[in-house]
């Protein structure tokens, strides 16, 4: 090994990677909460019929399953910043979108989670954006 190998410095991140790594984070915190939400409706901690996957009516069972095992699959690939990741959690996000906004009579309403993923993808388009223009700027 030279020595020059040993006194290279890491690489810095800029302002706009290390924002977009921490949005990625939080959200992947988020993701975990929401999967163990929905672990918890299926397992049936609760008393209801909406609370145990064997008792919930059918559209709760095909959308609480899938959501139970892709909220935890999109937490991992955002906290490892995988390009996988963003993507799983858009199929979380627009799933549920759909869930509360289209079909509040079924699902119930809850507009701010509505809101709170349209922010998130709107804050992560963004930083994208800025990320990749910044590149392109320092490529030339």
């Amino acid at each position: 090994m030279t020595n020059d190998a040993v006194t290279q410095m890491p690489v810095r991140q800029s302002p706009l990677e290390y924002a977009l790594e921490m949005l990625q984070r939080a959200v992947a915190l988020f993701c975990l909460v929401q999967g163990i939400g929905y672990w918890v409706r299926l397992l049936g901690f609760f008393e209801g019929p909406e609370w145990r996957f064997d008792l919930m009516p059918f559209y709760w069972q095909a959308t609480a399953a899938p959501l139970a095992v892709l909220f935890p699959f999109a937490a991992v690939g955002l906290w490892m910043l995988a390009s996988w990741g963003p993507v799983v959690w858009f199929l979380c996000a627009a799933a549920e979108a759909v869930m509360y906004g289209f079909f509040p009579q079924l699902f119930g309403a809850w507009p701010w989670l509505i809101v709170l993923h349209g922010a998130v993808a709107a804050l992560y388009t963004v930083l994208q954006t800025l990320l990749h223009l910044a590149r392109r700027r320092a490529a030339h």
